[in-house]
């Protein structure tokens, strides 16, 4: 009888242990879950599994590895949203898979993608023939983001969080010169003192950071 309650005990630990750390590191769809969130996430999970099942680990031995990797999810967390480097590092970039109606070869065999891979995305994005992409984008979430030929409503952006994004200028076929020196016409002489900058029908979309570099 003293198991199952021992059991029941450390299961609702654990559970709580787990939903506070969950709550604490942040919410995101399953979508957007980056490499380092199902590392430990599911890390998370076997040991949580440990704990529960093995009566003879005192409960603060079984809990440290748990608060630790929500620990260092924290800190990678943080230091990849103050570097872009990092980040890429992590996660990886967003990659052009179809140029102005033609399959990009080398980026498929690159990232592991077959045609089929790619026709099917298409066609979940209503496109039945590629002479009618323009551009389509390999998500770093594994979505396809299809432009269409004719379509002026997409834009990319061009500098997040004080970064440039070079490989939106690619797609855009713009250069990182020419971005800097639009910016500067306009008044903006420290790119990083920028949130959000895109560029649509020859204007510029720009948000300034509350606090500026």
């Amino acid at each position: 009888m003293w198991e199952i309650v021992n059991t029941l005990l450390r299961t609702l630990i654990v559970f709580l242990v787990v939903l506070t750390l969950f709550r604490f590191v942040g919410k995101k769809e399953l979508s957007k879950l980056s490499i380092l969130d199902i590392i430990v996430s599911l890390m998370v999970a076997e040991l949580a599994v440990i704990s529960i099942e093995d009566p003879h680990v005192h409960m603060v031995r079984a809990l440290a590895p748990i608060f630790l990797l929500g620990s260092l999810q924290v800190i990678l967390g943080t230091i990849e949203l103050k570097s872009q480097k990092f980040h890429k590092l992590i996660n990886g970039s967003p990659i052009m898979i179809v140029d102005n109606g033609k399959l990009i070869e080398k980026n498929l065999r690159k990232h592991g993608f077959t045609i089929d891979d790619i026709l099917i995305q298409l066609r979940q994005a209503e496109v039945s023939d590629l002479r009618e992409v323009d551009y389509a984008i390999l998500e770093r979430s594994g979505a396809l983001s299809v432009f269409k030929k004719g379509d002026n409503n997409f834009t990319l952006p061009l500098v997040l969080d004080g970064k440039i994004q070079e490989n939106n200028l690619k797609v855009v076929n713009r250069t990182k010169n020419w971005l800097i020196t639009e910016l500067q016409k306009i008044g903006f002489n420290q790119v990083e003192n920028i949130l959000y900058c895109s560029y649509k029908n020859e204007k510029f979309h720009i948000q300034k950071k509350e606090h500026e570099a």
